[in-house]
């Protein structure tokens, strides 16, 4: 058997990688607004579109576990692309509340595996190389998601509202296909300590790993809140078409997207990381308080420009922060702890917004989303005060770790 992988491998792990969250996202922003069309109130909706953290916030970190304990990720990488092949192809199939959540549901399992890909394209690389590799995924990872986001509309316009459920399904079956033609080198070659409970214990109370966890969960639950939740139900509400969400998207993602080079090269090294998510955090919540009073499109999108690009800002600050104070060793163990707690915020912001907007109306989730940013800064003041490590430190390790999605 073979240890070294070509660039046939590579190439065919990034298509596949592009397969699996395209198959994933090409709905997700005419999601609420199909269970709305379905009859689902605003909580049920809210159900819904948090079940997509729960099941990530349950299975992550066993997934990793397992995967690390069998020293194998190649079946989980199948697992995903048939959770991903299941999801959209019973979102298609089905039209009921109850059905779509157990779809959505499915989709969550899906994104759980994702630690098994990147563990995986990770050992095709020598040490000196794996940050290049983690930029190319990552890239792959947010077209892919961009391109997917920016279809949706179109697509519900031109043939109907199954229509990117069925393309989602139809994808993942040939991500499925292509997931067994995906190479794994020999145990040995996949250099990474498996996960310990007492580990994960000892490092889960490091002081500096549940601030920005908690900051993270509040990150996570404005996110999906809003552009990921009832923005584009939102949308439809003020009177906009189908088609029109993919401006929404372009408007959200690109600055999303973008954010992330000013970043590393600009906010941080002039500002320094707290500042910097004070900043991100404030606009944000801003323009997440003021969006319940936009009623047009141009202005919609400015809001969302300027949401993407604060958001954009906080994920790759808070992923280096979290593993900045932990020893090496025991990186790999504080990143699994921290993104297992983050998905809490992608499950109880869609869950409290859905619940407030049952009794209150749509407007009360963004109001609720702007709070919680709000709430972030008061954090980030009176954490910014104790001593900082030094920038070039944090530099390198945003840089190791920069993909979280």
């Amino acid at each position: 058997m073979r240890t070294l992988s070509s660039a046939r491998d590579r190439y065919l792990f990034l298509i596949a990688s592009f397969v699996f969250w395209f198959s994933n996202f090409i709905y997700l922003p005419i999601l609420s607004p199909y269970l709305e069309l379905l009859g689902g109130t605003y909580t049920f909706i809210g159900v819904v579109l948090s079940s997509y953290g729960l099941m990530q916030f349950l299975f992550r970190l066993p997934i990793g576990m397992a995967s690390d304990f069998i020293k194998r990720r190649k079946p989980f990488i199948i697992l995903g692309m048939l959770m991903a092949m299941v999801s959209g192809l019973t979102f298609a199939l089905t039209d009921s509340l109850g059905w779509a959540l157990l779809s959505r549901a499915f989709a969550g399992v899906a994104a759980a595996t994702w630690v098994a890909f990147t563990v995986l394209y990770s050992s095709y690389f020598v040490d000196e190389e794996v940050h290049r590799a983690m930029s190319s995924i990552s890239f792959v990872v947010v077209l892919a998601q961009l391109m997917g986001m920016s279809f949706s509309g179109y697509i519900v316009n031109e043939w109907g509202w199954h229509a990117p459920f069925w393309i989602g399904g139809i994808l993942g079956i040939i991500g499925t296909v292509l997931s067994f033609f995906i190479y794994e080198p020999k145990k040995e070659g996949i250099m990474r300590a498996p996960i310990h409970f007492k580990d994960l214990v000892s490092v889960i109370r490091e002081p500096t790993l549940l601030k920005v966890s908690l900051l993270s969960i509040l990150a996570h639950s404005i996110i999906f809140t809003t552009m990921f939740g009832f923005i584009p139900m939102y949308a439809l509400h003020i009177g906009l078409r189908a088609n029109d969400l993919s401006f929404i998207v372009f408007s959200f993602m690109i600055p999303h997207a973008v954010a992330t080079l000013f970043m590393g090269k600009v906010f941080v090294p002039i500002l320094g990381k707290w500042k910097s998510l004070f900043i991100a955090f404030l606009f944000s919540a801003l323009f997440t308080l003021i969006t319940p009073l936009i009623d047009t499109k141009g202005l919609l999108c400015i809001v969302q420009g300027v949401n993407g690009f604060s958001q954009g800002l906080l994920f790759p600050l808070l992923l280096g922060m979290s593993i900045e104070s932990v020893p090496h060793e025991k990186r790999a163990t504080a990143m699994g702890a921290y993104q297992a707690l983050y998905a809490i915020g992608m499950f109880a912001g869609p869950l409290l917004a859905g619940m407030l907007n049952s009794a209150i109306g749509i407007v009360a989730g963004f109001y609720f989303a702007g709070i919680l940013g709000l709430i972030a800064t008061i954090f980030i003041i009176f954490w910014s005060r104790k001593k900082q490590p030094c920038k070039n430190d944090f530099h390198s390790m945003v840089s190791k770790s920069f993909f979280h999605r």
